[in-house]
């Protein structure tokens, strides 16, 4: 996850829906929040520290921890290298993210279809009970993927599609500039499909914040550190809301916002994110998305039938 929110276009909670600890950590990290929250609000006042202890031990923190450790080590070792890489082969890179994410896509659409036909078996009065008409509202759930699933998903992709055409720009960073285009990616990065690298590229800061990294920037890391915690507890309580909530709702529009944010990783566009024909390096460009592809659907392929072996 580390590694890929270097690359302008790729999203690290994609890589989390594809390794399937994406819910941890939006659960987990909705729950260290609301620990924080209460910390700060109980400790003062001389209220102890029981409610906070609470919410701090829902969090996984055995896939929490490692997840960060693991994230930020990438981050420092291979954002000079995913530089030049990027940089060097531009094509080759965006057909290779491509097909990743493209593949990715069956994630969120068979989870969705998995949780309503659950939440449908569930409700059913063959299933031995009355069908819970609460929760069925509470979950928005449906059997199978609907007409009106289509309708919402579509229409995701065309605002993601919509905001991943704007052209690139650059600004001063100034400290407001910082804090709130690190709000803005660190909430990017918890959504599948949409890369926080994305977003600081059309802020203009993706060079600034790069080069941060390489050159150890503490200032303006500790700038940027900010108004990701910002972003954080503004977005992550309400996609953990959302996914206990409305569970098929979000992953339908997740899959739409993937879908639509692939147009960020066509091989072939203008620096200011007008498309082209297919054209330069179109056999390497096709081998790179094929081997994307490949490499999810092997790990896909692993993961189900590693599933299926435990649930014998």
């Amino acid at each position: 996850m580390g590694t890929v929110e270097t690359v302008p276009g790729v999203s690290g909670g994609t890589v989390a829906l594809v390794v399937g600890v994406y819910e941890t950590i939006i659960t987990s990290a909705g729950h260290f929040l609301s620990g924080l929250r209460l910390a700060v609000a109980d400790i003062p006042r001389g209220r102890g520290r029981s409610r906070a202890a609470v919410e701090f031990g829902r969090v996984n923190w055995s896939v929490l921890a490692p997840l960060l450790i693991g994230m930020f080590a990438a981050l420092v070792i291979m954002a000079r290298l995913i530089e030049g890489w990027v940089e060097d082969n531009p094509v080759q890179s965006r057909a290779l993210f491509f097909g990743l994410v493209l593949a990715s896509l069956w994630v969120p659409f068979s989870r969705a279809v998995h949780a309503s036909r659950v939440t449908s078996a569930a409700a059913s009065p063959d299933a031995g009970g009355a069908p819970d008409e609460a929760a069925e509202i509470r979950s928005g759930a449906q059997p199978g993927w609907r007409w009106r699933d289509t309708g919402l998903a579509v229409a995701a992709a065309a605002l993601a599609f919509v905001v991943v055409s704007l052209p690139p720009g650059h600004v001063d960073p100034a400290p407001l500039v910082i804090l709130a285009a690190a709000a803005l990616a660190v909430s990017a990065l918890v959504l599948p499909g949409l890369s926080g690298s994305f977003i600081l590229l059309t802020f203009g800061l993706y060079e600034e914040t790069l080069s941060a990294v390489n050159d150890r920037d503490f200032g303006y890391l500790g700038l940027f550190m900010l108004g990701a915690a910002i972003g954080l507890a503004s977005f992550v309580k309400l996609l953990q809301w959302l996914l206990e909530q409305r569970r098929k709702l979000t992953l339908v529009l997740l899959t739409g916002v993937m879908a639509g944010c692939l147009r960020a990783l066509w091989p072939w566009q203008e620096a200011d994110r007008a498309l082209q024909a297919p054209g330069d390096h179109l056999g390497a460009a096709v081998g790179f998305a094929v081997l994307g592809f490949g490499v999810v659907l092997v790990f896909l392929i692993a993961e189900h039938r590693w599933t299926a072996s435990r649930t014998e």
